[in-house]
């Protein structure tokens, strides 16, 4: 019987994930705003068959620019550009729900699902971080869980707007001067606690129904909203056993709503660092940690800690006195993730932003390309996984290394497609298209008709 496959996604990043890269002699320090970069990108995603690419976003200046470049191009007009180059890899895009509006975002949604022909892809994030919110008029960030509230209904209004045009709405009869069916678009009339939307959208019902949604959030509300919506989750584990026991609870969490638990894809970023032999790999990840500026790293860590920067020392182990997570406003899972990374190994501060410098988080690995497929296919096998968000450290070459060394080892062991059969990203993903649920009726079983509701099992 044939392996079941896993999902392979390509996180995207400037320069490449560890924050020293853009130092190497390869780099070019202003890939973040180069569409021709990117587009070698995607090429490269594409030729190893890989389902998706995804861009983070945020409305605010990531981080220090002077520690790394920060520059970045809006990702759904940048991957609207890179619709254009590819055929058939999916396109994800960050946006956030705190500071959007629902029909704006949700015409960009459709605009680029209708451009690359199905492919689009939205990773809902609630932003957290006073200076998002400075920039937006907010004095803080608003509180935590008013944040998922907001995002709750922001996802209702949007699958709303995606459903107001029936799929069979547009006839374009030109004899008799109809290109659309005026009782199969409706205004969805939407009122709610964050949101008075009237509708109908402005463009007609995405070629996938919704883009594939997306999540990244592994605090409690977080979990919440990923059984609810979520169809794929980008998270950070830095162990296996914490990524079997994230991997059980969101799904756990989902069926409990009634939704099948295959139908949300569990995707852990794992940072791969790959050379010719260990000992190569291992020389390339210290060198990329000894470009590290320390200082700037410091103050990024304290950022993250909400502490001064005054309070840690390089070579000593975080403070005792912490903030509980409780006390967290902002990424909750992240700090919680990083606290119990430096605690577990006792690290000291020098060699936790070492740990961080690769991926924030997300758990690194350097070796040869068959040791990379090694611990892909154990997280795998063990039930931690549904595939994986590849974050490669230096950019393009970590990429291609990826696709062209361990793609193929996957491949030969049956554990990841050597042709793309589906055309869409949901489809990539093993995923239904959701029924419209303002004009598709369903047979209840007892001679009568509803409103289709299959997105309850989709979502």
């Amino acid at each position: 019987m044939p392996r079941k496959q896993l999902h392979l996604n390509a996180f995207l990043m400037s320069t490449g994930h560890h924050e020293a890269s853009w130092r190497l002699p390869e780099s070019d320090a202003g890939a973040g705003s180069d569409l021709e970069h990117y587009k070698n990108l995607a090429r490269i995603a594409e030729r190893g068959r890989l389902d998706s690419l995804f861009l983070a976003d945020g409305p605010v200046l990531m981080g220090d620019p002077g520690r790394r470049p920060a520059a970045k191009l809006e990702p759904t007009v940048l991957l609207t550009a890179l619709a254009g180059v590819t055929e058939r890899i999916g396109l994800i895009a960050t946006a956030s729900t705190s500071y959007n509006e629902p029909y704006n975002l949700a015409r960009r949604f459709a605009s680029l699902d209708h451009v690359s022909g199905g492919r689009a892809g939205w990773n809902i994030v609630t932003t957290a971080g006073a200076d998002a919110a400075r920039n937006f008029g907010l004095d803080d960030t608003p509180l935590h869980r008013d944040r998922y509230r907001r995002a709750v209904e922001f996802v209702e209004v949007s699958t709303k707007l995606w459903d107001s045009w029936a799929d069979d709405a547009v006839v374009a009869d030109k004899e008799a001067g109809v290109h659309a069916l005026a009782d199969r678009v409706r205004g969805i009339g939407h009122t709610g606690e964050f949101f008075r939307v009237e509708g109908a959208l402005n463009v007609e019902r995405p070629p996938q129904g919704y883009p594939l949604l997306v999540q990244a959030g592994s605090s409690e509300d977080g979990k919440d909203f990923a059984a609810r919506y979520a169809e794929a989750v980008f998270t950070a584990q830095q162990t296996l056993e914490e990524g079997i026991a994230f991997y059980k609870d969101v799904k756990q969490r989902a069926e409990a709503l009634g939704r099948n638990p295959d139908g949300i894809k569990i995707l852990p970023g794992i940072v791969p660092v790959i050379g010719d032999t260990e000992a190569e790999a291992l020389a390339l990840d210290a060198e990329l940690d000894r470009l590290i500026v320390p200082e700037y790293a410091k103050r990024q860590l304290a950022r993250t800690l909400k502490l001064d920067a005054a309070d840690l020392h390089l070579d000593r182990e975080l403070p005792a006195d912490l903030p509980d997570e409780d006390e967290i406003e902002g990424a909750k899972s992240r700090y919680t993730l990083v606290v119990e990374l430096a605690r577990r190994e006792r690290l000291t501060v020098r060699q936790l932003i070492g740990r961080l410098g690769g991926g924030r988080g997300h758990r690194t690995f350097a070796g040869t390309a068959e040791q990379v497929a090694d611990t892909i296919e154990h997280w795998y096998d063990s039930g931690a996984a549904d595939g994986f968000n590849i974050m490669p450290a230096v950019l393009p070459s970590g990429l291609e290394s990826f696709v062209d060394r361990v793609v193929p080892i996957l491949q030969e062991r049956g554990l990841f497609r050597t042709e793309y059969t589906g055309a869409t990203l949901r489809e990539h993903y093993g995923l239904p298209r959701p029924a419209n649920r303002l004009f598709d009726t369903v047979d209840t079983g007892d001679g009568h008709t509803g409103i289709g509701l299959a997105t309850a099992a989709a979502r």
